[in-house]
């Protein structure tokens, strides 16, 4: 009999068979796009330019970045300024989406209050809306507020996240109201309950905000062409931008700009390595188990 139950357990029919199978080229095809920027990072200018073009690089070079610290020498702002304000930026808009979108979302969940559904229908249909629908207005308000050129202009515009406050608050409604009211009939006041139970319950939604609001600071380049004007406040992707604008820039930099393109997608890809398992507790709606 143990050995009949054996058998069954490490049975494995023609569906699970396949089902691994295209989960497995699956995940190798959406690993294409990490290969190719990794590969064309190395590639020698010769082979940037060759038509039927190389998805595998041939001939690996570090010659790019080689390039790119002469590049970087040679302008008048340092790259090392343009990368501190990325990370400044991104730091502090992590930060402040991180707190606004918890502190929106916790009361359109746990709380009544007039106009409650309809504020929440209005960040819905924000969701709707495309970035560039806002630019106009959001440079009136950057400027009508006095904070050009500074970095309360990179962050500012960034903080509002609509889909962050959204999946806060689907993640907060998963959990019991009973586990609140424990809490406060035990005395626990408004400020404990949502920093000692809300927050730990809802790192998992916390973590998939980071990750959101990380991808869109850093590599944005809009805070920088818009709203500074003062070199010395731009940020790493508006840097990447310049590298190739122009025809002849456009030729002579290519290598230069895969360079900085694979430094720029590194962050992006540890973080969200780090990261992903809370990412997926989210989109589950886990709550508590």
């Amino acid at each position: 009999m143990r050995g009949l139950s054996l058998r069954r357990m490490f049975r494995i029919s023609r569906f699970q068979v396949f089902l691994v199978a295209g989960l497995t080229l699956l995940a190798a095809f959406m690993l294409l796009p990490i290969v190719y920027i990794v590969n064309h990072a190395f590639k020698p200018f010769h082979e940037l330019f060759l038509y039927p073009p190389t998805f595998i690089v041939k001939q690996p070079t570090l010659q790019n970045f080689y390039d790119l610290l002469l590049v970087t020498q040679t302008s008048i702002v340092p790259m090392s300024r343009y990368l501190f304000n990325s990370i400044f930026v991104t730091g502090l808009n992590v930060m402040a989406t991180l707190l606004f979108s918890v502190l929106c979302a916790y009361p359109l969940s746990k709380h009544k209050f007039p106009g409650k559904n309809l504020i929440f229908s209005t960040i819905i249909l924000s969701l709707m809306f495309a970035p560039e629908t806002v630019q106009i207005p959001r440079y009136f308000v950057i400027s009508e507020t006095g904070i050009m050129n500074t970095y309360l202009a990179h962050v500012l515009p960034l903080v509002a996240m609509p889909v962050g406050v959204f999946l806060m608050k689907q993640f907060i409604d998963q959990l019991p109201d009973a586990l609140l009211e424990a809490a406060k009939l035990e005395g626990a006041n408004e400020w404990m309950v949502f920093h000692r139970i809300v927050i730990p319950l809802c790192m998992p939604a916390v973590a998939t905000i980071s990750i959101l609001a990380f991808q869109s600071s850093w590599g944005n380049v809009e805070t920088s062409t818009l709203f500074t004007e003062d070199e010395t406040m731009k940020t790493l992707p508006f840097y990447v931008s310049t590298l190739t604008n122009g025809l002849a820039n456009n030729v002579a930099n290519q290598g230069v700009a895969a360079a900085v393109s694979l430094l720029l997608f590194i962050p992006n890809f540890v973080i969200f390595l780090l990261l992903q398992r809370k990412v997926i507790s989210t989109m589950a709606h886990s709550g508590i188990k």
